[in-house]
């Protein structure tokens, strides 16, 4: 294994060099949160398909495939079609507003009032995403060096905090670009070729596996409309997610870098799916389905290429880890902090936002790596998130950018309406349940339209600042307006 060890220790200082890197080309705000909204479409595309394709994409993705065969493929398939519709249909808009998180494109649309509460959501959804990214070094630095689950984590998360606090955006895309290649090569180069010849070609596999491994639909049509739900509507709508997109240097970049990666996460859920089902012919008594990806690489696969597969299971990890570490603490700071303390937005200098930011960050990654040590249940831990992310905020957001009548006092009433729903629900029909998430996302709706219908309309000027910002197309990294008010 030194060759292996090798390989991944050469590959963590290297995330660590980039960090220092990206730190020389943080000067500003928007340097440090949105790479100065000048990225080009193939780094954008790198950097978009890097942060959705994380340790459950890749570990977990590879598990469903062992335990439901191609019909695995629809979690990570949903976060591609999810990908595809930001990308197509509403991220060239997004790009224009020139804003740094949801809760000021909600602000700028309804005409304040609604960030505090939207950032609080948002907040506890980034939270939750960086906390279960964090746990999942835990897996990979097991089987690495069957090390302690907190030493890993506590390892793992260092690491990741260290150079997002350095370069905040700028280190995380050089890093991302870095990790996007390393999974291209260890997953789908590497990987999937050789879990198909161990296991005997296509042709073995259709022999030995049950024809429930053949269906596209076998995993059960009630879970893939709740993997619809929660990954195509959260990929809409997550912070994350959109704090990407305000990196793109152009309308078009957004639009057709993200397509690109879109369709390179299709091809990612198609791969995990093919490598989980290898697995089952060949290991078919595994004792969880999440094993699946450990094993075939470490009994299967030669010195050197173990450890570069190994290796591109951390980038998957640390590419989802960093991108919302950074997220959360830009809604710590920005849509709460400053908020909370009365403060206007613009009026401090390029070096004190920096300064602000990355104290943020850091004191998010501690609290993150504290939190993914107390947990034990990760994937109660995403659901949660996930439910509250959706059940929330997917109605104001897209009621915003869709029905010129939706109002702040209907956005409020449905953030508020649509969390406590999901809330209750989870308390009586348990956290995995799928009710919480329906329910609630009607609960939310219904709110929307009714209290928005029941109250006065936007302001005429509220919704011409809002058209003037949508209609600024072209490059999105020139001078960016005043932030909008509280």
């Amino acid at each position: 294994m030194a060759v292996d060890y090798t390989v991944i220790v050469v590959y963590l200082a290297g995330m660590l060099a980039m960090g220092w890197w990206g730190m020389r080309r943080a000067k500003s705000k928007s340097d440090f949160l949105v790479a100065g909204r000048r990225l080009g479409p193939a780094m954008y595309s790198g950097t978009m398909a890097a942060i959705v394709l994380g340790g459950a994409s890749t570990i977990g993705g590879v598990g469903l495939g062992y335990q439901y065969g191609l019909s695995g493929a629809w979690m990570v398939f949903t976060i591609g079609l999810g990908l595809l519709a930001l990308s197509v249909f509403f991220s060239a808009r997004i790009a224009r507003l020139k804003v740094y998180t949801v809760s000021e494109m909600l602000d700028l649309r309804y005409g304040g009032r609604a960030g505090v509460i939207s950032g609080l959501v948002m907040w506890a959804y980034t939270l939750m995403l960086a906390v279960t990214s964090t746990i999942a070094y835990a897996t990979i630095f097991d089987v690495l060096f069957d090390m302690n689950r907190t030493v890993a984590i506590i390892l793992g998360g260092t690491i990741v905090v260290v150079y997002s606090t350095l370069g905040g955006m700028w280190s995380i895309t050089l890093t991302d670009m870095v990790q996007f290649v390393v999974k291209t090569i260890g997953v789908l180069l590497l990987l999937l070729p050789v879990a198909v010849v161990r296991a005997g070609g296509f042709s073995e596999m259709k022999a030995k596996l049950p024809t429930t491994y053949f269906d596209p639909l076998g995993i059960g049509g009630e879970t893939i409309f709740t993997y619809v739900l929660i990954y195509t509507f959260g990929m809409l709508i997550g912070q994350d997610i959109w704090q990407r997109v305000f990196t793109a240097g152009s309308d078009k970049t957004a639009k057709w870098g993200g397509t690109v990666a879109g369709t390179y996460c299709l091809a990612y859920a198609l791969a995990g799916a093919v490598i989980g089902s290898a697995t089952k012919v060949l290991y078919p008594n595994l004792g969880s389905p999440d094993d699946a990806f450990a094993t075939i690489v470490k009994h299967e696969l030669p010195v050197g290429v173990r450890g570069l597969v190994l290796a591109a299971a951390l980038a998957a990890v640390m590419s989802t880890s960093s991108g919302a570490l950074i997220a959360c603490a830009t809604v710590a700071n920005n849509d709460i902090w400053s908020r909370l303390r009365g403060a206007v937005r613009g009026d401090e200098g390029a070096h004190d936002e920096v300064k602000g930011n990355r104290a943020f960050i850091l004191i998010m990654g501690v609290g993150v790596i504290g939190t993914a040590i107390a947990i034990d249940n990760v994937v109660e831990a995403l659901t949660v998130a996930y439910n509250l992310l959706v059940g929330g905020l997917l109605v104001p957001i897209l009621g915003g950018l869709l029905w010129k009548r939706g109002t702040v006092h209907g956005a409020l009433a449905s953030v508020v309406v649509g969390g406590l729903a999901v809330i209750g629900l989870m308390a009586s029909y348990g956290i995995l349940a799928n009710e919480p998430v329906y329910y609630g996302l009607l609960a939310s709706l219904a709110a929307y339209v009714v209290v928005s219908l029941a109250t006065k309309p936007t302001d005429e000027a509220v919704l011409a600042t809002w058209r003037e910002r949508l209609a600024a197309r072209g490059a999105t990294h020139t001078e960016e307006p005043a932030a909008v008010g509280v």
